[in-house]
């Protein structure tokens, strides 16, 4: 049972990540109708970033929500320059736009800081706690308290505040939101900025378990589209959920049953029978057509 429940704390922090990640997919799927393929190395650099800094002498908590804000900063600016020209394109032509802008993101990394995996610091103490008579990491708590904090605040945002209204009326009734003086192509980059910095997240909680190189994120990206698709990939909520219960269901999976090579199958055998049983996932919305 104590081995069960240290299972469960691990998998949870884990889902954690996967959750920010997933919720960064439904942010920008909802704005656009889009998968961004490029989310997983935007957080990766979004992560170098914070590791230089540190390097450069900040403390973590100054660089973290720093590296938020600069994260914040470049999704703007890729909506701005990458995607705003060609937004009104076949949904291929913005499929290739994030699939380049993914190997360009991953290629310039690497160019920058080499492909050296490297140790990134990590806040939380060395150590576990006894939690029930079953011990789990400081890191493992750490990455589920900060994980929670943020993704409590993008509800906040979202549901209580007059932005998050406007970024939730444009992204489903762009029409209609015009008509009402909304900027709908500002809400849509504000969607992108946001998206950016809750993905940063999830790469800065990995990193000190995975280390850091421009690869990272490209085993977690698939976690994360199984977290969304589980979910419903229009539903915030659903990624959060679907991202805990996938983190909890993989790291179960490779405990007991595949093993951890298999990890990854556990993940991808999820997508596909959500696209079998529910293809709306557990809080999406069937769509209704008149006839």
């Amino acid at each position: 049972m104590q081995e069960l429940l240290q299972q469960v704390v691990s998998g949870l922090a884990s889902g954690g990540v996967f959750a920010s990640l997933a919720l960064a997919l439904v942010l920008i799927y909802n704005a656009m109708g889009l998968v961004n393929f490029a989310q997983g190395e935007m957080a990766m650099f979004a992560t170098f970033i914070a590791f230089a800094l540190i390097e450069g002498g900040l403390s973590y908590w100054i660089a973290f929500p720093l590296t938020l804000a600069i994260a914040f900063v470049g999704g703007l600016l890729v909506e701005r320059i990458a995607i705003r020209p060609v937004e009104r394109a076949p949904i291929l032509t913005l499929v290739i736009v994030t699939l380049g802008l993914a190997t360009l993101t991953n290629g310039l990394a690497g160019f920058i800081w080499g492909y050296v995996p490297r140790s990134f610091p990590s806040p939380f103490a060395i150590g576990t706690v006894n939690i029930l008579g079953a011990f789990t990491s400081y890191q493992n708590l750490g990455v589920i308290a900060i994980s929670a904090v943020v993704l409590l605040l993008i509800y906040l945002l979202l549901q209580h505040t007059k932005i998050g209204l406007a970024m939730r009326a444009a992204a489903h009734h762009p029409e209609a939101s015009r008509l009402l003086g909304v900027r709908v192509s500002w809400m849509l980059a504000l969607g992108w900025g946001l998206a950016s910095a809750v993905g940063a997240v999830s790469g800065i909680m990995v990193a000190p378990v995975l280390l850091l190189e421009p690869t990272m994120m490209q085993t977690i990206i698939i976690y994360a589209f199984a977290a969304a698709v589980l979910g419903g990939i229009e539903s915030p909520l659903g990624a959060v959920v679907g991202g805990l219960i996938v983190g909890v269901t993989v790291n179960l999976a490779g405990a007991y049953l595949v093993g951890g090579d298999l990890e990854l199958a556990v993940a991808l055998a999820i997508i596909v029978a959500v696209l079998i049983v529910k293809p709306n996932g557990l809080f999406g919305r069937a769509a209704v057509r008149r006839v």
